[in-house]
């Protein structure tokens, strides 16, 4: 760590056993284990990432089978999404008491206990308790969070790039699983796409138990790039009041409202408007389902490498700048969307440039937010963070329903969308401004 508290951003990586520690401790793999810890928690949000982007392959083959309306059936969804934000601050309370391996282990028990169940569900309260309350408590305690958590226990260097590839497998999630299981609906039924999650997350299990080590000192290292030991972890007793005594503690700082605020936008300008509308705006424009889905499909190619690029860019640049780019360039795309041509050269575009920006401000929020809260509390503190991403995500989808309904088209909702994106850019440059303020002006205000 450098002398303002910040991670060096090119330290050595660590060369052997923790000082004072016996040689004889194991070491499953060697010095760079951490990136075997990398590999196994990305798996587990590849997962997380499957199971929430299942929903939308689920609803019409549930409908069909039960008669439920789409209302009924998006009921579960929208439950599954708000508890999916909602949970992520008490599970990273949860890592900190009761350890990270058990958490995800039991997590991923519950994921495949709720998808397996569903299979069995003759009633509507059924899809709710399985698709919506349990799978949403469960895939939360295996999202971001769990990223961050893993990130700030296990590197000192490189954290942004690391994070930047974590946050990439939602999208790869979605890539891997979409397809295949619109596929597996299509010819064995919705049966088969549940039954195969349960599996998915079920396998996993042995990974975690074998594989996910909780600390670097367990196994007789050091963080990646440190050169000296961490400080020792300070025990959660009662995770549930920690993570609602750190909300308390962080609401009192105004960076906190500013990172909550920039990620409430990041959400409504991501899931809640593009992801849930843009295939019906280019409906309305005469582009069939299946091409719109496609460009979707192309977007989260593109994100996966614009999340890796933007934790590379994040160990080497001021993340508020990052930020400011990242938002404003988002919104001045969506104002211009709806009153492109909807070519496929215009599309295509769209798709590419909105693609690599759409999580791409994960690893500098996660910095910025290690920076203002410290490595102890950023990830119970970023975890609230994310669940502001997610109310902003379930309002936009609302209001920018209700406005086509009314107006008939999506002008105006992507227009609000974009200038939140572009005011996003200009709270981002605020964040911490007084920590960098001069001692002798911050004595003169």
């Amino acid at each position: 760590m450098n002398d303002a508290g910040r991670p060096e951003l090119d330290g050595p990586a660590q060369t052997g056993p923790l000082p004072g520690q016996a040689s004889c401790v194991r070491r499953p793999v060697g010095p760079n284990y951490a990136f075997v810890v990398v590999a196994v928690v990305f798996l587990i949000l590849l997962v997380g990432a499957g199971l929430r982007a299942a929903p939308g392959v689920l609803l019409q083959p549930l409908e069909r089978a039960f008669g439920w309306s789409r209302s009924q059936t998006s009921l579960a969804a929208a439950i599954g999404i708000f508890l999916y934000g909602m949970v992520g601050p008490f599970a990273a309370a949860l890592m900190q008491s009761f350890g990270i391996r058990r958490v995800v282990v039991y997590a991923l028990l519950l994921m495949a206990a709720a998808t397996g169940g569903s299979a069995f569900m003759t009633q509507h309260w059924h899809l709710v308790l399985t698709w919506g309350v349990l799978s949403g408590v469960a895939s939360g305690c295996v999202a971001i969070v769990l990223g961050a958590t893993v990130v700030n226990r296990w590197f000192s260097a490189r954290r942004g790039l690391v994070m930047g590839i974590l946050t990439a497998s939602t999208a790869t999630g979605s890539l891997i699983f979409i397809p295949g299981l619109a596929k597996l609906a299509e010819q064995n039924g919705w049966r088969a796409v549940v039954l195969t999650l349960a599996g998915c997350a079920l396998a996993i299990v042995p990974l975690v138990l074998g594989l996910l080590v909780e600390r670097p000192s367990d196994v007789g290292l050091l963080p990646y790039g440190a050169t000296a030991p961490a400080a020792a972890p300070v025990a959660v007793q009662r995770p549930f009041a920690a993570a609602i005594g750190v909300l308390l503690n962080a609401a009192r700082k105004r960076d906190f409202w500013l990172l909550f605020a920039t990620f409430f936008i990041c959400g409504a300008t991501t899931n809640g408007l593009v992801g849930t509308h843009l295939i019906a705006l280019c409906g309305d424009n005469g582009i069939p389902e299946v091409r719109a889905a496609g460009l979707l499909a192309t977007m989260g190619v593109f994100d996966l490498l614009g999340t890796t690029a933007s934790g590379w860019l994040t160990d080497r640049f001021d993340p508020r700048r990052l930020l400011f780019m990242y938002y404003a360039l988002r919104g001045l795309s969506l104002i211009w969307l709806p009153h492109s041509d909807f070519t496929l050269y215009s599309l295509s575009i769209f798709s590419v440039f909105y693609g690599l920006d759409w999580i791409a401000t994960v690893p500098p929020t996660l910095r910025l937010t290690n920076e203002a809260f410290g490595d102890a509390a950023g990830p119970m503190v970023f975890g609230w963070v994310v669940a502001g991403h997610q109310i902003g995500a379930a309002s936009a989808a609302m209001v920018a329903g209700l406005l086509r309904t009314i107006q008939g088209d999506y002008v105006q909702a992507f227009a609000i969308a974009g200038a939140r994106g572009v005011g996003a850019g200009g709270l981002a440059l605020l964040i911490g401004a007084r920590t960098r303020l001069s001692p002798a002006v911050a004595r003169s205000g």
